[in-house]
């Protein structure tokens, strides 16, 4: 018997009730995040998977121009066939008060037909931000996890993806971004995850350690927190804040199915209305085969081959078990295990549970 395998998420396989969670865990302050930068860069020293310039003029372009800036020309009815070369792009988040001579880390990608990226360097790459300002330069040796090997045939075994890769720390701030922290007389949280209850019992926290009109929930998602304007003492005010234990709302009852795997995630308040439900399958086999008829050895016949079709049509004792008023989670997979049901027959199920209105839960298929 095949059993039905349930990802409890939402909040595990019993109703339990809410914990508390520290506000570091449940929020970020508002303005406090990373900046997305990209470059545009050459990847040199492959030994011999770089791009194909015939096929990338970019390459060339850009090969052409750096060695301009040295004082390096080349003649324009020259076209070199370099292969050791790779044009690629360069992206790195810049995290929130980053400061000048700090390090981050640089993903590197091929953008033309380089067959990987092993063993090479990153020339220096100036990465810039959506307002079209240098906030960071990029240079160092590549770490590529992946490779791949290729046969005159023109047979090829990659592993992973070899034309990308990273450099730890391999990217040096530049320029600082500017934030409002300590421009306003006030702190706004704002939650991971929207949830009314949650925001409610957050403002009721920090009013009950820090008194009673310190903190007010916007909506679902944000909690307004009077904060002093000093950086010093506001700095200090949030890492006290961090540590706050706040008692979070219970998630919704929901059931989410992957269409495409098969995974079924239940949420622990899911529950059903009285219902009957049959399950029963209807499998066809059909089989093809060839029967060959061969003459006598002295006769004069001649081997004939007929095409033969064997059909089997087999259906299983359907089964019918019945869901009574209030049946929880645990309840459900239960019953659903015991007449041997897939996780596809579960996922019919729950829908035609669905359609009758006897789900009490929002049911997600993605």
């Amino acid at each position: 018997m095949r059993n039905i395998i349930c990802t409890l998420l939402l909040a595990g396989a019993f109703a339990t009730p809410a914990h508390a969670e520290r506000v570091k865990d449940l929020a970020s302050v508002a303005g406090v995040r990373t900046n997305q930068l990209i470059g545009y860069g050459l990847v040199v020293g492959l030994d011999g998977t770089g791009d194909q310039t015939s096929q990338a003029p970019f390459t060339i372009q850009s090969i052409r121009t750096m060695l301009a800036k040295f004082g390096v020309t080349i003649p324009d009815n020259v076209n070199p066939q370099l292969k050791n070369v790779a044009a690629v792009t360069v992206t790195a988040d810049l995290p929130s008060f980053a400061k000048a001579g700090q390090a981050v880390d640089v993903t590197v990608a091929s953008i033309g037909n380089a067959q990987s990226l092993r063993g090479g360097t990153l020339i220096m790459t100036p990465l810039r931000g959506a307002d079209g300002q240098v906030y960071a330069i990029a240079q160092g040796a590549m770490i590529v996890s992946g490779f791949g090997v290729s046969g005159k045939d023109g047979s090829r075994i990659a592993v992973n993806v070899p034309s990308g890769g990273r450099i730890p720390n391999g990217a040096t701030v530049e320029r600082e971004v500017g934030n409002d922290f300590a421009a306003e007389p006030f702190v706004m949280l704002n939650l991971h995850t929207p949830d009314f209850s949650t925001a409610s019992h957050l403002a009721e926290g920090i009013n009950g350690l820090l008194g009673a009109g310190t903190a007010e929930a916007i909506d679902a998602v944000s909690v307004r927190v009077a904060a002093p304007q000093d950086k010093g003492q506001r700095t200090s005010f949030l890492a006290a804040l961090e540590e706050l234990e706040v008692k979070t709302g219970e998630a919704p009852a929901r059931v989410i199915v992957n269409s495409r795997t098969g995974t079924v995630v239940i949420g622990s308040r899911v529950q059903v209305r009285a219902a009957a439900v049959a399950h029963g399958s209807l499998s066809v086999t059909i089989t093809e085969r060839v029967d060959v008829s061969q003459p006598n050895p002295l006769g004069r016949g001649e081997t004939v081959a007929a095409q033969r079709s064997e059909l089997d049509v087999s259906q299983p004792e359907a089964r019918m078990f019945v869901f009574g008023a209030g049946v929880n989670l645990d309840e459900i997979v239960r019953a659903v295990n015991q007449v041997g049901a897939a996780p596809g027959d579960l996922v019919a199920i729950l829908e035609a549970l669905k359609v009758a209105g006897a789900l009490r839960a929002e049911l997600i298929v993605i």
